[in-house]
């Protein structure tokens, strides 16, 4: 069993005791109904399989291309829609509320709440039986039988909360070809002006994240004979995206002396309620249900909301939170990251090294893994730990204090990294400073760049070789566009269809370079966000590697 360690042990830990009965109430939670879910990538934990309606599978972020001035944020729910799962397919659930937020000041906590909230309309529930009956020509079409609208509420730090839009269009899920021959249009519909500067879009689209899943067969088969298939080929998703100034997120509202943001996406559900081990209702309650792995869920009847799912960098909670906490994590606010120790154990002591240096004999870099806590959890800066190069960590904020900058589990950018001209899909690692884990692109081969900062790559500046094929998915099954809200347009062919991995044109090459990283960057210092900020020379670069092949 796990001990409680002293309290000032625990402030340095990251996902340590006492938010861990909030994991084990997220495990609760979801158990309860369809309505209640788990969040990170794709059926990662448990229970998501009983709400994928409530599943955040991946979230990005990044300097948008087109419009630098601008930063847009991606989120993605309902991962595996078969694009021929009619007669429903694939709505926004109407009892759930849906989150973007934005950390500006480090202390885990939202300064920034995008909410969507979904309402449905139906035409004809009596007789039809369709989603569509006839061909659809926009998003509010007669023959359109099942349609959604949403509206959009920002909520600032201090819980005020302004509507920004109502009963704006959902795009429709793609029917098909003769259902909707110009979806298209229908997609550009859905795309609605913010007041006061921005764009936002909510609808289906192609799910945008590559991998090959057969990692969990034993890493690719014990022999990496099985890579090269991207699992997600085909399937569609739920996305919702904004795109605002940089000077909207930014602390106090500027953007050159505080470019650095925290992201992370929740779902909300209603009525749940937790009780943990020992109900004490206090902190040694919330470590008892940690240790024990014990939660009681019971239907509650106050309807406040519930977080129920939540995502921030790809694959934590798949790869490094242990089974008996995946559930859990979902519902941990951030700011409660560095009281949880079961997870951050497995940060600093990853199991996937371990896994490769048994199956396939690369050693793994020594415990504790500092490298990867600067990575996941504190961002990357100088004091931050063994990197030694400022990047994205929230500390680096002029205008914020660094006495309650907490370590938190979330996607970080810092907003003042130009667009790359020609991306890297390996982003840092490829010597492209706009990519993840600054952030992170639609075409950037997260899973390739996890493999590698899991073997050392942050801390020796070499790419492991043995592994430098990675999956052997590069790329997305469409390329994402050049053009807000950029993800391609959703498949009509069916998954299995000998010819659906072979999509009929996509939408545009937007925000991909497919260019191969050979090693690491060596940047001048350079002043960033106001002159004081980031120091980006070295970052992840302790030396360069030449001739050990292409990643």
């Amino acid at each position: 069993m796990l001990r409680r360690r002293p309290a000032s042990r625990r402030a340095e830990r990251t996902l340590a005791a006492t938010g861990a009965l909030a994991l084990l109430t997220a495990a609760a939670v979801t158990g309860l109904a369809p309505a209640s879910s788990s969040a990170s990538s794709h059926r990662e934990a448990p229970l998501i399989a009983g709400d994928p309606r409530a599943d955040n599978t991946d979230v990005y972020a990044f300097t948008s291309p087109d419009k630098p001035d601008t930063v847009t944020l991606v989120a993605n729910w309902l991962p595996f829609q078969e694009p021929n799962g009619g007669p429903n397919f694939y709505p926004f659930a109407e009892d759930a509320r849906y989150n973007i937020k934005i950390d500006a000041d480090g202390n885990g906590k939202p300064d920034t709440t995008y909410t969507w909230e979904f309402t449905d309309h139906v035409r004809d529930d009596a007789d039809q039986f369709l989603y569509s009956t006839g061909v659809v020509k926009s998003v509010n079409d007669e023959t359109l039988n099942f349609r959604q609208t949403y509206s959009l509420k920002v909520t600032d730090s201090s819980g005020n909360t302004k509507t920004l839009l109502k009963d704006s269009p959902v795009a429709p899920s793609n029917v098909g070809k003769a259902s909707m021959p110009d979806y298209a249009s229908l997609r550009k519909e859905a795309v609605v002006p913010l007041p006061g500067g921005g764009t936002t879009f909510a609808g289906q689209a192609s799910d945008p994240f590559f991998l090959d899943l057969r990692i969990f067969d034993l890493l690719y088969g014990g022999d990496l004979s099985e890579t090269g298939h991207n699992t997600l080929a085909g399937y569609n998703i739920n996305t919702l995206a904004v795109q605002v100034p940089k000077s909207t997120l930014a602390l106090k509202g500027d953007a050159k002396r505080n470019p650095v943001i925290g992201v992370w996406s929740t779902t909300d559900r209603r009525g749940a309620d937790v009780t943990g081990a020992g109900s004490k209702g206090s902190e040694d309650a919330s470590v008892q249900a940690a240790d024990d792995g014990k939660a009681v869920a019971k239907d509650g009847n106050s309807g406040e909301w519930r977080q129920v799912s939540r995502l921030g960098n790809p694959l934590v909670n798949e790869v490094v939170v242990p089974l008996k906490f995946k559930d859990a994590f979902n519902a941990l606010s951030p700011e409660k990251d560095a009281t949880v120790t079961p997870v951050v154990d497995k940060v600093k002591d990853p199991m996937v090294p371990k896994l490769i240096e048994s199956i396939y004999k690369v050693p793994a870099p020594a415990a504790p893994r500092n490298d990867l806590v600067e990575i996941f959890l504190t961002g990357i800066c100088k004091e931050c730990g063994p990197i030694k190069a400022d990047l994205n960590s929230l500390g680096l904020n002029q205008d914020v204090d660094k006495s309650a900058v907490v370590p938190a589990e979330m996607l970080r950018l810092n907003m003042a990294v130009p667009p790359a001209a020609k991306p890297n899909r390996l982003g840092v690692l490829g010597e492209d400073l706009a990519g993840f884990p600054n952030g992170r692109r639609l075409n950037d081969d997260v899973v390739d760049i996890e493999l590698q900062a899991l073997e050392g790559a942050a801390q020796t500046g070499k790419i492991v070789p043995a592994l430098a094929a990675g999956d052997a998915v590069d790329t997305p099954y469409r390329e994402p566009g050049d053009t807000f809200p950029y993800v391609a347009l959703p498949n009509t062919a069916a998954v299995n269809e000998a010819d659906s991995l072979h999509p009929d044109g996509g939408v545009g090459a937007g925000l991909g370079g497919l260019a191969s990283g050979d090693g690491f960057p060596v940047v001048p210092v350079t002043a960033l966000g106001g002159g004081a900020l980031l120091a980006i020379a070295g970052v992840l670069a302790l030396r360069r590697r030449r001739g050990a092949g292409q990643a």
